[in-house]
């Protein structure tokens, strides 16, 4: 699998140890549009091959589909990636590539519905819980059929930091589990 990624790489890290010495997976390469992602560091520390691919190059076939088959890759993982994925690679990883939405989809996802923006929208809604879905990769940004969601109370006083912090142990906990599973149902 490839796990793309933009930031810190909390996810990217517990997936990349949850399945160290998997039979049912590896993760062969993390995929960044940034240098300065915090993953890039905890991937090569781990000893899973990293590729920076900038937009231009994600939005180019003749630059990633043949980086993904330098490794082989034949699942991609979104496990915090920022950039919206173009057309033709939903195309051709259909049904073979999941995003992680830090909240309860359909509530607050779509285009800039990200990270903290999440959180800020589920307080200022006044939500009574919060959690997280994984789902399949469509054409419509956080649009694809749900796989799983699980789900954790609020406080009303609980800040967008607290919502977070919350939403991300449900993330720890379920995400590498769920590509498990995925994996041995589509084996």
């Amino acid at each position: 699998m490839a796990i793309f990624v933009s930031g810190g790489g909390t996810n990217c890290e517990n997936i990349i140890k949850y399945f160290e010495g998997s039979e049912v997976a590896r993760p062969a390469v993390v995929i960044s549009n940034k240098t300065s992602a915090g993953a890039v560091a905890k991937a090569e520390r781990l000893g899973v091959p990293v590729e920076v691919v900038p937009k231009a190059a994600l939005n180019n076939p003749d630059i990633i589909l043949p980086l993904l088959d330098k490794y082989s890759v034949d699942f991609i993982v979104l496990a915090g990636f920022l950039l919206v994925i173009p057309g033709f690679l939903i195309d051709e990883y259909d049904h073979r590539m999941i995003n992680l939405h830090p909240a309860i989809l359909p509530k607050f996802g779509g285009i800039g519905m990200y990270g903290h923006h999440v959180h800020e929208a589920v307080k200022a809604a006044g939500e009574t819980e919060t959690g997280m879905t994984v789902h399949w990769v469509t054409r419509e940004v956080d649009g694809g059929d749900i796989i799983a969601q699980f789900s954790t109370p609020l406080d009303p006083d609980d800040t967008p930091d607290d919502i977070a912090a919350k939403e991300h142990v449900l993330e720890m906990e379920h995400f590498p589990q769920v590509i498990e599973k995925l994996l041995t149902i589509n084996e």
